[in-house]
């Protein structure tokens, strides 16, 4: 890939790389030219780094607990070391689906320490030699909940609203030293996390029915904007969520 959305010489690091979108937008940015350092729980992405590999990137698999935010400045120190990251994707995050009344404060803990607070000092820790270099590109997966409440998933809601205000916050900080904070915002995507409602028959037909498209995603469907936004052709774009959702919110 040449021009705009060529990522040739950019080194990509993607959390939650082991399956679903991570590793779509892991295998996409490889294909757009980057080279990839894969991030999970435990260093066995073994099944993304082949896909980015077939690709043309390079894959370093890296173990990176994000359920632990004490733990995250340390370690992403010593990712940084000897690793240049051009472009940060925060993709891993974790999902609760239970009332609210049964959500104990070690449950809603658990989601906002991936969500929100390991995902901020992980893109505080990559973004600040970004700033001294003066480029560079964080992309957070946000949600169709950074914009709605949903049902039965508050601490998720909470987390991804949060997410929305960091990005425009931080944006409004560092896109005068030639670093884009943006977000991508899923609609309903056929992954883990969202197999509980395409369970339910009622649930997935309502759903389905109101995207204009009349399908639910596919990680691929998000490849494109991820490449958007870590490539030269989002050099303007700042502080955005940009929605992929089948026209969901339009309905």
């Amino acid at each position: 890939m040449t021009g705009l959305f060529s990522l040739k010489g950019r080194t990509a690091l993607v959390t939650g790389a082991r399956r679903g979108i991570g590793q779509a937008l892991a295998v996409g940015l490889a294909q757009a030219g980057a080279d990839l350092v894969l991030a999970g729980r435990t260093a066995d992405l073994h099944e993304t780094a082949s896909l980015v590999q077939q690709a043309g990137g390079s894959a370093e698999q890296v173990a990176l607990d994000l359920a632990d935010p004490a733990a995250v400045p340390a370690a992403a120190g010593r990712l940084l070391a000897g690793r240049r990251v051009d472009v940060l994707v925060n993709n891993a995050g974790v999902i609760r689906r239970e009332p609210a009344t049964g959500v104990d404060y070690p449950g809603w803990r658990a989601v906002l320490d991936v969500n929100l607070d390991a995902a901020f000092l992980l893109t505080r820790a990559c973004g600040a030699p970004m700033l001294a270099r003066g480029q560079g590109k964080i992309i957070t997966v946000a949600s169709l909940l950074s914009f709605q409440g949903g049902i039965n998933v508050v601490a998720y809601t909470a987390s991804k609203h949060a997410v929305a205000g960091m990005t425009r916050a931080l944006a409004n900080e560092w896109a005068p030293h030639g670093v884009q904070v943006n977000a991508i915002a899923p609609g309903y995507i056929a992954t883990d996390n969202t197999r509980p409602l395409r369970a339910e028959p009622g649930r997935e037909a309502a759903i389905r029915d109101r995207i204009p498209a009349g399908r639910w995603g596919v990680p691929a469907d998000l490849v494109g904007a991820a490449v958007f936004l870590a490539s030269a052709a989002s050099d303007y774009v700042s502080g955005h969520l940009l929605v992929v959702d089948g026209g969901w919110l339009a309905r």
